[in-house]
C-alpha cells in the first residue's frame, strides 16, 4: 500500500515530468522569440528582458527570474537562477547552507548535498555589448529538457546569470548602432558604425566605469548587486568583457601580479578553468591567449572583490568591443563577426558550468574551508584596526555604512590603551593611543579576506607590471585617524550613544556646526537650497569653551528674519535629518577668534554651479562631478554642452567647472578669454587634472609646467642606456606612478583646505605635476615626494619633487582653483571630498 506521502512523490515526479515535456514543447528558442538570428543584429534591452521573462514563464520547475533593481534610468535589473528541479525546491536551504558554511548566517547546515553556487555576470561595459547576446542562448540550453548535457550539470550546480549588468550603457550603444548600421553591414573599419560618438556606450547613466565599483559600490547597479550577492555568496564568479577588435579571446588563468590574499586554491582552480575552456577552444581551432595582461590585484573588479570573499573569480575576454558591430575587418584582413563573438561568449559559459559541476564537491570544501580560516587564522599581518570616534562621527557615519554594506563586523573599544601599531597618520610603526568608544575592526571574521585587502596599508606587488591602481587602502580614502594593530584589542558590540537630536532654542543669536566631512557639506546644500543664509569663520575661534576650526558654519538670525520664528526649527531639523550636531548660541561675542560681526567672518552667497561636458571631455572625469552633485551632495548643477559653450551667458554662473580632458578644441583663443573676462569679473573657475594642465602656460594663468631635464637631455647615451625590446614594458614603468597615496602637505588656513589637518592623503596618478605658483596660493604641495602607499617607478621621485597638487589663483575679482589630483576619482575616495566642496562653497566667498 502507498502512503500519502509516497503519493504525493508520484504526483511531484509526474508533475516535473509533463512541465519538463510541456517546456519542450513551447520554450522559444531565441530566433523564434526575436524574429532574427543572434548574430543579425543588436537586441533591444526591453527585448532581452522580454526573452527571458518568456523563459522563467516556460520554466517554473527549473528558472526563477527577480528583479534586483532599477538603473538610473529605470530599467530592471535582472537575475536568472536556474537548477535542477530538485535543487530548485530546496533552493532557500541551498543559499542558506552556504552563508552557514561561510559563518555569514548562525546555524549548521542541513538536508542533502550542497551544490556549487555559479554567477555569471554579462555586458557590464555597455558596449561590450556581445555577452548579453550570447547570454540568451545560454539561458535557452541550460533549460533545455533534450540537452542531456546541461541537465546534467545542473543537478551539481546552481546557476546564477545576471543578463546585462549594464542596461543604460547597453542601450546607448544598441540604439546607436542600430540607428547607423548599413542595411548590409559595412566592415570597413572607417564606416560610421564602427566609430562609436561621445561618450560611448562603455559607462553606465552617471559615466561610472561599473567594472571597477564592484568594492566601492558608488553606483545604484553596484549597491542592488552587492545586496544580492552577499545574500548568496557564490563559490564561482565570472565576468564576460570585450577588448581589442585584433585580440583573440582570453580565459583563465590570469596574469601576474596575484594578492598576496589569494589562496593556494584559488590559484590552482584558475588553471582548472582554463583546462575546461582549452579543450572546446582547441577542438574548434579558436585563438586565445591566458595569463597576459588581466591580473588579480585591485580589489574592485569583478574578478577580484568575489576572489577576496572566498570564490573563483575570472574575466572572459573576446575581441570586438564597440567598435565590431555585426561585422569588421581586422588588421590582418581577416572578418570578426557578431555571430564569432557570440560562440566564443557562449563557449566559455557552459564550460564554466561544466568545470563547476564536475568540481562541485571540492569547490564547496574548500569554500567552507576559506571561511573557517578566515575566522580563526586570517589572512595578513594586522588582526585589529581601530579609528578614533570623537571628532570624526561624520566621517565615520560615512564609514560604518560602507563597513555594513560589505559584510564587515565591528564594535567599539571597550576600554582606552595603547598598542604598536601602524599610524595610518603618519605612516609609522610606533605606540598608538585609543580611547574606550572608538570604532574596532577585528579580522577574525569570516569577511577577514576582504576586510584586510582593503586596508592594507601597502600591498605587496609580485610584479610592478599592474592593470590599475596600486593602492586603496580605505583609512586613506576616507581620511581616517587611527592604526592597524598585530593584537587583538578588547571591544564590545554596544555603539556608544552618538545619535544626534538637537535642541531648538527659540529665540538663539545663532546656531554653528563644525566643518569637517561630506556630511557637513550636505548640511550646508540643504540650507542653501532651503534659502537660508549661512556664515563660515576663516580663523578659529573659541565659544562656550568649545573650539570651532575654519570652515565652521555660523547660522545667525540676522539676514534669515524673513523666517521669523520656524528659523530654528528649519536649521535643527535639517541637522537633525543629517546627523549634524548644531549648538545653539545666545551671543555674537566669542571668547577668541573672531566676533560674528568681524570681517573673518565671512558670507556664503549660494553659488550657481555650471559643469562643461561633450566632445574632448573624459566622460568619467565629467560623470564624477555630475553624480557627485545630483546622487551625494543634492546640489543644483546646470550642465552646459560645450557644443554651444560660445554662447552661453557665463554671467548667470558663478562657478564653471571643467573635468579632465583635451581643452585644445573646446577653449580655443576666443572661448577662453571669454572665460579669463569672467573670471576677472568675479566667477570661480575650478579646472581639474588636465584641465588644470591646459592652462599652464597660458597668458595669465599662474600654472607653470615643469621643464624636461635639460642636462640629461644633453647626456650622451652610454652602455648603461641600452635596453633590451622584451622588458620594454617592464622598464617603462619606472617612469609611472600606478595610483599611489601620497601625503601632500596642506596650508590649511585656506578656504580650499579647510576641514583637513595639516597633510591630506591624495590618490596620485600623474608623474607629471607643475612647479609651486609663484603668484598664487599653493595650498597643497609635494616637497619631498614619499608614497604612503602603492607603486612609485624608480625615476619620478625627483620628477615629483617640489611640484603644485591644489592650488588657488587670484585673478581680478575672481579666482581659479587647480585641482591637479582628481578628489572625486571613482566616487571612491571620500576623503577628497570636502576638498571639492570646499573649491564649490568656500573659495573666494
Amino acid at each position: 500500500m502507498i502512503n500519502f506521502r509516497s503519493k504525493c512523490g508520484l504526483l511531484l515526479a509526474l508533475f516535473l515530468c509533463w512541465a519538463q515535456l510541456s517546456s519542450a514543447q513551447t520554450m522559444q528558442t531565441p530566433e523564434q522569440f526575436l524574429g532574427y538570428k543572434l548574430g543579425d543584429q543588436f537586441t533591444f534591452h526591453s527585448r532581452l528582458v522580454d526573452y527571458v521573462t518568456h523563459l522563467a514563464a516556460q520554466n517554473p520547475a527549473k528558472m526563477r527570474l527577480q528583479t534586483y533593481g532599477k538603473t538610473y534610468e529605470n530599467r530592471p535589473l535582472l537575475l536568472a537562477t536556474i537548477s535542477s528541479p530538485a535543487n530548485m525546491q530546496r533552493l532557500e536551504e541551498i543559499r542558506t547552507n552556504n552563508l552557514k558554511n561561510a559563518g555569514l548566517m548562525p546555524g549548521q547546515p542541513t538536508g542533502g548535498k550542497q551544490p556549487a553556487i555559479v554567477w555569471l555576470s554579462y555586458n557590464i561595459h555597455g558596449n561590450e555589448s556581445v555577452s548579453s547576446e550570447a547570454v540568451l542562448q545560454v539561458l535557452h540550453d541550460l533549460l533545455d529538457p533534450n540537452n542531456a548535457q546541461t541537465q546534467k550539470w545542473l543537478e551539481n550546480t546552481v546557476v546564477i546569470l545576471d543578463p546585462c549588468v549594464n542596461p543604460d550603457g547597453r542601450e546607448r550603444y544598441a540604439q546607436w548602432y542600430n540607428r547607423v548600421r548599413n542595411q548590409q553591414p559595412n566592415a570597413s573599419p572607417w564606416a560610421w558604425e564602427h566609430n562609436e560618438p561621445w561618450p560611448g556606450g562603455r559607462p553606465n547613466h552617471y559615466y561610472f566605469d561599473l567594472n571597477r565599483d564592484w568594492a566601492w559600490q558608488t553606483q545604484i547597479e553596484s549597491k542592488q548587486r552587492g545586496v544580492v550577492y552577499n545574500q548568496w555568496m557564490p563559490q564561482l564568479h565570472a565576468d564576460f568583457h570585450e577588448q581589442g577588435v585584433d585580440n583573440p579571446y582570453y580565459f583563465a588563468p590570469s596574469a601576474k601580479p596575484y594578492h598576496d590574499a589569494i589562496t593556494k586554491w584559488q590559484r590552482e582552480f584558475q588553471n582548472v578553468m582554463g583546462e575546461y575552456n582549452r579543450k572546446y577552444f582547441d577542438k574548434n581551432n579558436w585563438l586565445y591567449f591566458t595569463r597576459e595582461s588581466f591580473d588579480l590585484f585591485y580589489p574592485s573588479y569583478g574578478d577580484t572583490w568575489p576572489t577576496y570573499q572566498g570564490a573563483i573569480a575570472m574575466t572572459y575576454e573576446q575581441g570586438g568591443s564597440g567598435r565590431a558591430g555585426v561585422v569588421i575587418q581586422k588588421s590582418d584582413g581577416d572578418s570578426l563577426t557578431l555571430g564569432q563573438r557570440i560562440a566564443h561568449h557562449y563557449t566559455a559559459s557552459l564550460a564554466t558550468v561544466e568545470a563547476m559541476s564536475d568540481k562541485h564537491d571540492q569547490v564547496v570544501k574548500e569554500f567552507k574551508k576559506f571561511f573557517s580560516e578566515s575566522q580563526t587564522k586570517p589572512f595578513g599581518t594586522y588582526r585589529s584596526y581601530v579609528f578614533k570616534m570623537k571628532g570624526e562621527e561624520g566621517r565615520l557615519r560615512d564609514f560604518t555604512d560602507y563597513l555594513d554594506r560589505q559584510q564587515i563586523k565591528y564594535g567599539y573599544a571597550s576600554s582606552s590603551g595603547s598598542a604598536k601599531g601602524f599610524n595610518y597618520q603618519n605612516g609609522k610603526t610606533e605606540s598608538v593611543k585609543y580611547e574606550a568608544g572608538d570604532l574596532v575592526i577585528s579580522s577574525y571574521q569570516p569577511k577577514s579576506t576582504l576586510l584586510n585587502v582593503l586596508f592594507d596599508p601597502n600591498a605587496r606587488l609580485e610584479d610592478s607590471v599592474t592593470y590599475d591602481i596600486t593602492a586603496w587602502a580605505l583609512p586613506y580614502a576616507y581620511g581616517l585617524k587611527g592604526a592597524a594593530f598585530t593584537s587583538r584589542v578588547s571591544m564590545k558590540d554596544a555603539k556608544p550613544a552618538t545619535a544626534v537630536t538637537n535642541t531648538v532654542t527659540n529665540g538663539a543669536y545663532a546656531y554653528l556646526a563644525h566643518w569637517n566631512g561630506m556630511q557637513d557639506m550636505k548640511f550646508l546644500a540643504a540650507l542653501l537650497k532651503a534659502k537660508i543664509r549661512v556664515r563660515y569663520s576663516e580663523v578659529p575661534f573659541v565659544l562656550n569653551n568649545e573650539t570651532y576650526a575654519p570652515g565652521s558654519l555660523i547660522i545667525t538670525r540676522t539676514g534669515n528674519e524673513n523666517l521669523g520664528t520656524a528659523f530654528d526649527q528649519r536649521v535643527t531639523k535639517a541637522a537633525d535629518s543629517l546627523g549634524i550636531k548644531v549648538t545653539a548660541s545666545t551671543t555674537g561675542f566669542v571668547t577668541s577668534g573672531g566676533d560674528f560681526g568681524s570681517s573673518k567672518i565671512r558670507y556664503i552667497k549660494a553659488p550657481r554651479v555650471a559643469l562643461l561636458t561633450g566632445e574632448g571631455v573624459s566622460p568619467y572625469g565629467f560623470g564624477e562631478i555630475w553624480h557627485f552633485f545630483e546622487q551625494q551632495l543634492g546640489y543644483p548643477v546646470t550642465v552646459l554642452g560645450n557644443d554651444y559653450f560660445g554662447n552661453v551667458p557665463l554671467h548667470e554662473f558663478d562657478v564653471l567647472i571643467l573635468p579632465t580632458g583635451n581643452y585644445g578644441r573646446i577653449l580655443e583663443e576666443r572661448n577662453l578669454n571669454k572665460v579669463k573676462d569672467w573670471v576677472r569679473a568675479g566667477g570661480r573657475l575650478i579646472a581639474l587634472e588636465n584641465a588644470a594642465n591646459f592652462l599652464a602656460d597660458k597668458p595669465d594663468f599662474s600654472l607653470k609646467k615643469k621643464a624636461a631635464d635639460s642636462t640629461a637631455a644633453k647626456k650622451a647615451p652610454t652602455e648603461a642606456d641600452l635596453k633590451k625590446y622584451a622588458n620594454r614594458e617592464r622598464e617603462s614603468i619606472s617612469e609611472e606612478v600606478q595610483g599611489s597615496v601620497f601625503r601632500v602637505a596642506l596650508d590649511n588656513t585656506h578656504p580650499l583646505a579647510f576641514g583637513y589637518g595639516s597633510i591630506y592623503n591624495a590618490l596620485v596618478r600623474t608623474n607629471s605635476l607643475p612647479h609651486f605658483m609663484k603668484d598664487g596660493w599653493n595650498v597643497g604641495v609635494v616637497k619631498e615626494p614619499t608614497s604612503a602607499s602603492g607603486f612609485v617607478g624608480a625615476n619620478v621621485t625627483d620628477k615629483l619633487e617640489n611640484s603644485l597638487v591644489l592650488g588657488v589663483q587670484e585673478m581680478g575679482r575672481g579666482q581659479v582653483v587647480y585641482l591637479l589630483d582628481n578628489p572625486l576619482f571613482r566616487g571612491f575616495w571620500q576623503g577628497g571630498k570636502l576638498m571639492f566642496g570646499n573649491a564649490v562653497f568656500m573659495v573666494g566667498q
